[in-house]
């Protein structure tokens, strides 16, 4: 008997659940076009899926996984709970399988990868609801070739690190893992993923909320804290937490870092016990000046090791005072007799200090005064013992300074470790999120033309103006960047007018943001400058003003003697001051906003050039300092928005 054509059957309900915005209004975009179902309700995380499950009972939840606050993992058993009639498909970036059996172990019915074509998650979607199946002629999944390159390069990297990685929910939930974090944990790859990362951790678990805090809603970019293993109470690790985020700064999934610090901290209780055999080794070897003291300090007798150590015959020196061994400073601010004193309130004084010899050399002693009382307790004198130590301080010395030597290289191994765990993070999310806008606009543009309304048409068109742009920009930041660490920055100087080329500059700006205002200020001028470069730095400190301040943006152009001073101000209310000794660093922002590379290279350039770029508090100046070259000319006020126009 044949079945009723889809069409009379009535329309699925559905749920879409997802923190992007953009990706939510491409989904509802294709189900609509579908015609296949109708999208009741949207939302941006786990709790507000449990909340609409209840309200709407869908036949059809669409959820991802890493979501903030709650992620989908999380949710799915009270969404289950919440609403039992509802099936439940996970929309997922992470492609591990580990955790899509998680999900369909906890009541998902299926589990889609977000890189796949929209093009068949009509189908997809039918199917888990039993009503129609993908049909055989589909097409496979497709990711675009350059988007799929990236992606395969970051997992090689991320699979074989020697470190630790995993990545995780934003509510903590492993979602990945490489084999050497499955081996600092003691555990099966495999049953790491899906599981609270807390769980698998010794004293770490009040950690680990305090980093998601601060990296999810802090908006901090790196954030470190220690903590144990289950299992392994002897082992400690570092762990660091990246957020990886979409091009608004918006947290999507946390890259965690994981190093064993068990052999460092063996390596300095070794060096410990080094030290301390050492400093037992030369107390056996060296000879001991003992000899005694009458109450007030004189010496009373003398041992053959005094006489080595000092210098003195027990004829030279019995009967002198002992203040003689001391430096001359030491002996006008009264301390030996304040030894003395000490040493018959508390029964001993111990101390180490400089010793003077007869012929006038200084030597480290090791110093001991124990009071001596007859069988009445009554005071008589006191026992100094003196040892040579001098060797021994010197090699203290040599050690605390390799030390601090070894500690300092080891912050700075520290900060290129996570510089280059900042790069890849920030290089494979900025590649992604607009490859992928773009792969899957322009694909659905080609399907579904004629059946998007112009609304549609135009925002997905918009959006991959935007995503291009953003790739443009942080391809040329990130080509510029390396060159200029390699001091191999391609520069061809020439005389520019400077007023003339930021007209210019103000002229394309102009087309691509109309709104924002840019007023050009101050006495025109020639630099000795590569035109290309002036122009990428100023861009940069203009982009720099309205996306962290407030229109308008000023441009004022100072001749100096022998330079030409551009400061660029905004309306907004100024750098933070703890962020303004970082500014020119590379990564360096504080906010969520953009990679943090635009001021660096704005530095590289400027010093290429020989000059400089720096930031002036008192009135909140961005200043690029180049070389001048030639006459100024007269002085000119306008507006660069309204040149452009």
């Amino acid at each position: 008997m044949p079945t009723a054509p889809l069409a009379a059957t009535p329309r699925p309900t559905v749920v879409v659940v997802d923190d992007a915005a953009e990706l939510r209004a491409l989904v509802r975009a294709r189900l609509r076009v579908s015609e296949h179902f109708d999208v009741v309700g949207e939302g941006s995380n786990g709790r507000q899926a449990v909340e609409l499950v209840r309200e709407h009972h869908p036949d059809l939840l669409l959820m991802d996984v890493s979501m903030p606050e709650v992620d989908g993992i999380q949710a799915l058993p009270d969404v289950r709970e919440a609403s039992p009639h509802t099936t439940v498909v996970m929309f997922s970036g992470f492609e591990e399988h580990g955790l899509a059996d998680r999900a369909l172990e906890l009541g998902a019915a299926r589990y889609l990868q977000k890189s796949s074509s929209l093009d068949t998650l009509p189908h997809e979607l039918l199917a888990a609801l039993g009503r129609d199946r993908p049909s055989a002629s589909s097409e496979a999944p497709h990711v675009e070739p350059v988007l799929a390159q990236h992606v395969e390069r970051f997992r090689e990297v991320f699979d074989d690190a020697a470190i630790g990685m995993a990545t995780l929910t934003l509510s903590g939930r492993v979602v990945r893992a490489n084999a050497s974090l499955a081996h600092l944990l003691d555990r099966d790859l495999a049953s790491l993923v899906g599981r609270p990362y807390a769980d698998l951790v010794d004293v770490g678990r009040r950690g680990l909320a305090r980093a998601l805090v601060r990296v999810v809603e802090g908006g901090e970019d790196v954030v470190e804290f220690g903590h144990g293993v289950v299992g392994a109470p002897a082992r400690r690790l570092q762990a660091t937490v990246t957020p990886v985020r979409d091009a608004r700064g918006r947290p999507l999934y946390v890259l965690v870092q994981v190093q064993d610090l068990t052999r460092q901290r063996a390596a300095d209780e070794a060096l410990r016990d080094s030290e301390q055999r050492f400093r037992l080794l030369v107390e056996t070897v060296q000879d001991y000046a003992i000899f005694m003291l009458d109450v007030d300090g004189h010496i009373a007798s003398w041992n053959a090791g005094a006489a080595r150590t000092k210098g003195y015959t027990a004829e030279e020196i019995i009967g002198r005072h002992f203040r003689t061994f001391y430096p001359p400073e030491v002996q006008a601010s009264g301390h030996p007799e304040r030894e003395l004193e000490l040493a018959v309130e508390h029964g001993r004084y111990e101390e180490e200090g400089w010793r003077v010899r007869k012929d006038g050399s200084r030597f480290w002693a090791q110093v001991t005064i124990t009071a001596v009382h007859d069988e009445t307790g009554t005071l008589v004198g006191f026992a100094k013992v003196t040892r040579d130590v001098t060797e021994r301080h010197a090699f203290l010395e040599s050690q605390e300074r390799s030390a601090r030597a070894l500690a300092e290289a080891n912050e700075r191994l520290k900060k290129v470790a996570d510089e280059q765990a900042r790069f890849l993070a920030v290089t494979a999310h900025e590649l992604r999120g607009p490859l992928g806008t773009v792969g899957m606009s322009a694909e659905m543009l080609q399907r579904h033309w004629a059946e998007l309304l112009e609304d549609e048409r135009a925002s997905l068109l918009q959006g991959m103006v935007d995503s291009a742009t953003q790739l443009d920009r942080l391809l040329t930041d990130l080509l510029t960047v390396s060159r200029a660490q390699a001091q191999a920055l391609d520069l061809r100087p020439q005389r520019v007018e400077v007023l003339r080329h930021l007209r210019g500059l103000a002229a394309a700006r102009a087309k691509r943001d109309p709104q924002a205002e840019v007023v050009l200020e101050g006495e025109d001028a020639a630099v000795l400058a590569d035109p290309g470069r002036l122009t990428q730095a100023m861009d940069n400190l203009v982009t720099n003003a309205l996306r962290h301040g407030r229109a308008p943006v000023r441009v004022h152009v100072t001749p100096r003697t022998e330079t030409v001073e551009i400061a660029v101000t905004d309306a907004g209310g100024g750098v933070d001051p703890e962020m303004v000794p970082r500014l020119f660093g590379r990564f360096a922002t504080g906010s969520a906003k953009g990679t943090g590379l635009g001021l660096h290279i704005v530095r590289e350039i400027a010093r290429a050039h020989g000059g400089d770029a720096t930031y002036r508090v008192d009135d909140g100046a961005f200043v690029l300092e180049l070389p001048r070259d030639g006459a100024t000319g007269a002085r000119e006020t306008g507006s660069l928005d309204g040149a452009a126009r």
